[in-house]
């Protein structure tokens, strides 16, 4: 199949299968004699797999280092656990940060002492 084939049934973009090719996710597709790329229905599993992963917050980067290991039987159910423990402790660690930003923008509009409609200085914005 071609790329758009292929980013049709993984169903993404012919740019973002070009980008992962590029990040080095996808392996070099094959070439035809016309110089079109050619893949096979792996690849259509493997951009379903990364599509996936990214969806549950895993980076290109973190993709790519597991990749090969899938790819290998290097990986099993215990590593992959491993991997997702992780990733919650990563998402628990942003969701406070961000609770932590959202206390301290609520503090901020007790701060506040200007009026509504007046023009700000750069002190008044700065309680």
């Amino acid at each position: 199949m071609n790329i758009s084939e292929l980013a049709k049934a993984a169903q993404t973009t012919t740019d973002a299968i070009r980008y992962y090719e590029k990040q080095g996710l996808l392996g070099i597709p094959l070439r035809k004699d016309n110089g079109y790329r050619f893949y096979q229905q792996e690849d259509i599993r493997r951009v379903e797999f990364i599509r996936r992963a990214q969806t549950l917050g895993f980076s290109l980067r973190e993709i790519k280092e597991v990749i090969p290991e899938l790819l290998h039987g290097q990986l099993n159910r215990t590593d992959l656990e491993a991997l997702l423990k992780n990733k919650i402790e990563q998402i628990d660690e942003k969701i406070k940060a961000l609770n932590l930003l959202r206390k301290g923008l609520i503090d901020t509009f007790g701060l506040l002492k200007c009026s509504v409609d007046e023009p700000l200085s750069i002190t008044q914005a700065t309680p």
